[in-house]
């Protein structure tokens, strides 16, 4: 998936001055705008299945074998655009953005559920949590304040975020190994908290470096329109992921009995 911002090439752009580059300011404004309508979306579709507006599509997303396919889903995507997209193009990967940032949000209608309904939400270690609206409105402002940070660092930051993104790209598919294989034994309240920390922890780096490398990029294909769409649709992706994952975290925090 992000193929396309792990290869900096030549050009150093923390020497570059980006900051009266209107190519660049459009650019990164472009991505930024996707997001933001992914993000809305995602709300949207979680807050309309959550509070039972439409019974069937409730009863289908939330309690039947299709949420199954609803959590997955996103995950077979990701790796199988790796393997399947040898030369992206913006249609695909558009269609991709938006397939995924779906998914993705009927699968957060659970914590607007929860919170309609009163309803007690346990994790597989038995932690419980007990979801209000409150709690998701403060778990959405403190990760829309971290991505902002976090991006900010990595647009203006003059320190070279490739070691420590490549080892943080690693590191994320590790863990979501880890919870995979976690599946197949007893569950752990440690290890569960564990995962959800280094998460929360790589969600961030991976921001300031994603935010960085589409910089970087910009300027390897400056001129060429096609392989910008492409960005702009990975880099909104990437950017969304990470922010449902620490949104996801930060909701299991601040919502938890514990």
């Amino acid at each position: 998936m992000n193929d396309f911002n792990r290869t900096f090439g030549a050009i150093d752009t923390r020497s570059a001055d980006t900051s009266v580059n209107v190519g660049l300011r459009a650019f990164m404004l472009g991505v930024y705008q996707k997001l933001a309508l992914g993000i809305a979306l995602a709300g949207v579709l979680a807050f309309v299945v959550g509070a039972n507006f439409v019974p069937a599509l409730t009863q289908a997303v939330l309690f039947s074998p299709l949420r199954f396919v609803i959590q997955f889903a996103p995950l077979v995507l990701i790796l199988g655009s790796a393997f399947l997209m040898k030369r992206p193009s913006p249609l695909a990967t558009g269609i991709m953005y938006w397939t995924i940032v779906s998914l993705l949000g009927l699968s957060l209608s659970i914590w607007v559920y929860a919170a309609t309904n009163n309803v007690e939400m346990a994790s597989r270690a038995g932690r419980t949590m007990s979801p209000e609206f409150m709690t998701i409105a403060k778990a959405f402002f403190l990760t829309s304040a971290s991505f902002g940070a976090l991006s900010l660092f990595g647009y203006t930051t003059k320190m070279d975020l490739k070691p420590i993104g490549v080892f943080a790209t690693f590191a994320i598919f590790g863990l979501i190994l880890l919870s995979l294989v976690s599946l197949l034994f007893p569950p752990s309240g440690f290890l569960e908290v564990a995962i959800m920390g280094g998460v929360l922890a790589i969600s961030g780096i991976l921001i300031a470096y994603d935010t960085q490398s589409l910089k970087m990029g910009y300027f390897e294909n400056e001129g060429d329109t096609r392989s910008l769409a492409v960005m702009t649709n990975f880099g909104a992706l990437s950017f969304f992921i990470s922010f449902y994952n620490i949104f996801t975290i930060l909701m299991s925090m601040l919502s938890s009995n514990d």
